[in-house]
């Protein structure tokens, strides 16, 4: 696959700087195309967020290990935490694969209703951070869920059909059979 380097630093946003995440959201993005592949943004979005929140517990039980009493009681609640975390993000992805496959008005609007707990529960996560990585992870997963919100509302919109990039303004015209004179 071609890479050009300076794709990463021609962006304003700061995430761009680091070439390997910006290497994976141009194939994400590229792959995606933003149409309708709910079953894999929802599996990307459990994997993401499976693999932050499984660091930000393994971080959370350290630092209450070295800096408090209740060592073993911190960290079982945060065993708890990533396995609720991950049946959750895993009940969303199966959701996910389910509408897409079944291209399913009713199954689009229950997830982008899950898509919107997972979006407030973000946002309340921004207001009350307790560190900057707990900060940075809302922050993915907030824009995680409002990606995934749209492809799901993008599919609800289509009622089963195709999705198709933008719609014609004016009615297909019949090309004129060539005649020789």
């Amino acid at each position: 696959m071609y890479y050009n380097k300076s794709y990463a630093f021609c962006q304003s946003d700061f995430i761009m700087f680091s070439p390997v995440i910006g290497l994976a959201r141009h194939a994400i993005m590229k792959a995606m195309k933003l149409r309708y592949e709910t079953g894999i943004a929802t599996m990307t979005q459990f994997l993401v967020l499976g693999m932050l929140n499984l660091l930000y517990a393994i971080y959370s039980s350290i630092h209450s290990c070295l800096n408090h009493d209740q060592c073993a009681s911190n960290s079982m609640l945060s065993i708890v935490y990533f396995v609720l975390l991950g049946v959750w993000f895993g009940f969303i992805a199966a959701l996910g694969y389910a509408a897409q496959d079944k291209r399913s008005k009713r199954l689009s609007q229950v997830l982008i209703m899950a898509e919107a707990l997972v979006a407030l529960v973000a946002l309340f996560n921004l207001k009350h951070y307790a560190d900057y990585f707990g900060l940075v992870i809302s922050v993915i997963d907030l824009g995680l869920a409002v990606w995934v919100g749209v492809l799901a509302f993008r599919l609800m919109r289509s009622g089963g059909g195709r999705i198709t990039r933008t719609t014609s303004q004016r009615p297909r015209q019949r090309k004129k059979p060539v005649t020789e004179d």
